[in-house]
């Protein structure tokens, strides 16, 4: 079933999110001290492309927690409001709840990239 649902969600817009998070992350890494963030990027990138399947693991490192902070002053709330936004109205429908639950998952690791590890179900 996650099969089938990586795919309709890679074909409506699951392709261009984690195309543009890839960007942004190259972007990031230009500078040496935006490769952290770019690499978090890249996270997010791979997990918009399919996140059917995956689930997301949070730990509570020291070194985690700082640069979850500066991630949240510099648009980690504004892209899990975003998610979790797009969460609510899939969840509207019954179609869209497993879709609504995918954009959680992604407003998790939007909100505290840092620390996070993606692994399969």
């Amino acid at each position: 079933m996650s099969i089938i649902g990586n795919i309709i969600w890679f074909l409506f817009g699951g392709i261009l999110a984690g195309i543009i998070w890839y960007l942004i992350g190259l972007l990031w890494c230009l500078t040496i001290i935006g490769i952290p963030v770019g690499l978090q990027c890249f996270k997010l990138g791979r997990l918009s492309f399919f996140p059917f399947g995956k689930d997301v693991v949070l730990s509570g490192e020291t070194t985690s927690l700082l640069l979850n902070i500066f991630w949240l002053i510099f648009g980690g709330i504004e892209l899990a409001i975003t998610h979790a936004v797009f969460a609510v109205i899939l969840c509207c429908t019954i179609i869209g709840i497993p879709f609504g639950m995918q954009h959680f998952k992604l407003a998790k690791l939007a909100l505290l990239p840092f620390g996070a590890q993606i692994t399969d179900k």
